[in-house]
């Protein structure tokens, strides 16, 4: 039931009359006399924390109006934000990882509108908990154009589960650098997010030699990816990976 002073305000329910909502990626509610479907407000807007109210309005599906523990702590004036109920990471089925259910949704809605199609289905989801998967390269390494005798740094972030395997290669080498040479060095840490690694490779004091192309290696034991950014003479030798190369040019 209605609060009485709400119900006073809203007129009697016709559906008929009531407009069809349109790209809303957190998903549909109730508008506030509990008869028109609207859009829910998304992850992180402003909400109604009292249920009678009607100013910013109602949080989509999977969402909850809650006020942040950090801003109470702050001491600042408490604002009601709509928050995903499920933090858990999730995999979709288009490859990505995302931060939870919700945001996950959105990008579901998004994509069918930017392709203007219906796609219900064109994700699902399942928990890093319960689900495996070949390594995805976030961020690749970048091209880097450096003068002689100065220091380089290439970054590849991974994300994956369980955690891949982060090793480097120059093009025309078989074996993995640093190998013997001194002045290379490789590292690798988890993060920046949930289920990714970080890997680096550093090249001190530049030389001539040293130019070419470097490929960022992340595998596990599940599936296959690779990409080559037009490397295609590289995907027969590089299984159950996911394969990222870079360039560095002398001036």
């Amino acid at each position: 039931f209605l609060p009485r002073e709400q119900a006073e305000e809203c007129p009697k329910c016709q559906v008929e009359l009531c407009r069809p909502p349109v790209g809303c990626p957190a998903g549909l509610v109730r508008d506030h006399c509990g008869c028109c479907w609207e859009c829910g407000n998304a992850e992180g807007q402003l909400c109604d924390l009292d249920a009678s109210s009607n100013f910013y309005g109602r949080c989509g599906e999977d969402l909850e109006c809650e006020i942040q523990d950090e801003d109470l702590s702050a001491g600042e004036v408490p604002v009601p934000q709509c928050v995903c109920t499920n933090q858990e990471v999730i995999c979709g089925t288009d490859g990505k990882t995302y931060e939870n259910i919700c945001k996950l949704r959105e990008a579901k809605i998004h994509a069918c509108e930017y392709t203007h199609t219906v796609c219900f289905k064109m994700h699902t989801a399942q928990f890093f908990s319960s689900f495996s998967t070949a390594p995805l390269i976030s961020t690749p390494p970048r091209d880097i154009i450096n003068v002689e005798g100065s220091d380089v740094i290439f970054g590849c972030e991974v994300s994956s589960y369980p955690m891949a395997f982060v090793e480097w290669r120059k093009e025309g080498q078989s074996i993995f650098l640093p190998a013997d040479d001194s002045h290379m060095a490789v590292q690798a840490r988890g993060g920046p997010q949930r289920f990714e690694i970080t890997g680096w490779l550093q090249i001190q004091k530049i030389r001539k030699e040293d130019e070419g192309i470097y490929t960022c290696f992340a595998k596990n034991k599940y599936g296959e990816q690779v990409y080559c950014h037009g490397r295609k003479e590289l995907l027969d030798s590089m299984p159950k990976s996911l394969v990222q190369w870079t360039q560095i040019h002398l001036e």
